[in-house]
């Protein structure tokens, strides 16, 4: 007997989408008075995190973060904005898109400083991957998202793919000459026990 085929639930991006804010503060800067790299990429994973918690509305887990591009400084007394949400959600991992700001607190102008794509996979206690809800764009500017994601996800996929059959390849490589290198030992030890 076959058991029925469950159906996934489904989201919008409105349901998971977050913003969060952080005044940078000494701490958080070099001795140029920008703020560290690390520091930025934290704050974007977290960001990422809760619209990922939100949407599968369960554990997620950091699987890779895309090229990330500083494009300005962003300085002690800024007050960093960053924007969050789920671009293309898959079988059990989701694309998030943050969009990281840079508000000047005196004159209000806000500038944008990177954008950075994280994928994060839902995980049940063991860590194993668990399904999540599909992501149902409902605006043009969603649904070109979503299609943008979709065609980053093929090229992870594929790079992912190339990248398992190099290292194969290698891996083949060393056991071939490790073979090779048993086989001459064996052999030098044989001319040696002619002595």
């Amino acid at each position: 007997m076959t058991e029925p085929v469950s159906k996934r639930s489904s989201r919008t991006v409105c349901e998971s989408r977050h913003e969060t804010s952080q005044l940078m503060m000494p701490q958080d800067a070099n001795n140029l008075g920008h703020v560290f790299g690390g520091v930025m990429l934290a704050m974007m994973d977290k960001a990422a995190a809760v619209a990922a918690f939100r949407h599968a509305r369960r554990a997620c887990v950091t699987a890779s973060i895309d090229r990330v591009d500083f494009r300005e400084p962003i300085h002690v007394g800024d007050l960093v904005v960053m924007k969050a949400s789920v671009n293309f959600a898959g079988r059990t991992s989701m694309e998030v898109g943050v969009r990281v700001e840079a508000e000047d607190m005196i004159s209000g102008l806000r500038r944008h400083t990177n954008s950075a794509y994280l994928t994060f996979v839902s995980v049940d206690r063991n860590g194993r991957p668990m399904e999540v809800a599909e992501l149902v764009p409902e605006t043009a500017e969603q649904k070109r998202r979503y299609a943008a994601a979709q065609e980053r996800r093929r090229r992870r996929l594929e790079e992912r793919n190339e990248e398992e059959a190099v290292q194969a390849s290698a891996a083949a490589d060393e056991a071939a000459e490790a073979g090779r290198s048993r086989s001459r030992a064996g052999a030098a030890e044989s001319d040696c026990n002619d002595c």
